[in-house]
């Protein structure tokens, strides 16, 4: 499902529309795969009353667990990350909604983070800071975050202006210092951007 194109504006094209990255599903789906692993388990427990005991409850934890992949479907297919030619937009949520919107004339900087899992796997976050009330924007689990943001970028660029900055090494790596001081990045994920900040410097 596409992000609706009734919600934007005159001549505003669409640069980017992504839903989030499927590891999202990573957690839920491997808990249905134990607790059913657990059930067939528990049936080769001798005692006969100890097994419907347990059987009963891997059954109800499994439900649960079922339905919580579901929830976290219909949520990943109403979020919504969009870059157009004039914005950034986020939408999320299922009944109560939120959304974050971000004129890429407010845009001051762009970041990304990816653990090294994350980096295999395509994923990562990526951190927005605009000359707004909301200062910085933090957005998870989104797909190739390096390729969204030269994405953004490249629209701040053809849209002609915004206060968008290319950072020294030495502010980016201010900026990486203090997501790992904030807890947002691990020590591994620092020094592995740091690395590669210092590497395309050289």
């Amino acid at each position: 499902m596409a992000y609706s194109r009734k919600l934007l504006n005159p001549d505003e094209q669409v640069h980017l529309d992504l839903h989030p990255h499927w590891v999202v599903f990573a957690k839920p789906t491997v808990l249905v795969i134990l607790l059913v692993i657990a059930v067939f388990r528990a049936q080769e427990i001798a005692n006969a009353s100890l097994k419907i005991g347990m059987t009963r409850v891997l059954l109800v934890a499994l439900v649960a667990s079922i339905g919580s992949v579901c929830f976290v479907g219909l949520k990943w297919y109403f979020t919504f990350f969009v870059v157009t030619s004039r914005r950034v937009i986020y939408r999320e949520g299922v009944l109560a909604r939120r959304g974050v919107e971000i004129p890429l004339d407010r845009v001051n900087n762009v970041n990304f983070a990816q653990s090294i899992i994350e980096r295999m796997l395509g994923a990562g976050d990526l951190l927005i800071e605009s000359a707004s009330d909301d200062g910085q924007q933090l957005f998870s689990d989104i797909r190739k975050p390096e390729q969204v943001q030269n994405i953004i970028q490249e629209a701040i660029h053809v849209s002609g202006g915004g206060s968008f900055v290319y950072d020294s090494v030495v502010e980016q790596l201010e900026r990486l210092e203090a997501l790992l001081n904030r807890g947002s990045i691990t020590t591994a994920e620092f020094e592995e951007q740091k690395r590669r900040l210092l590497s395309a410097e050289s």
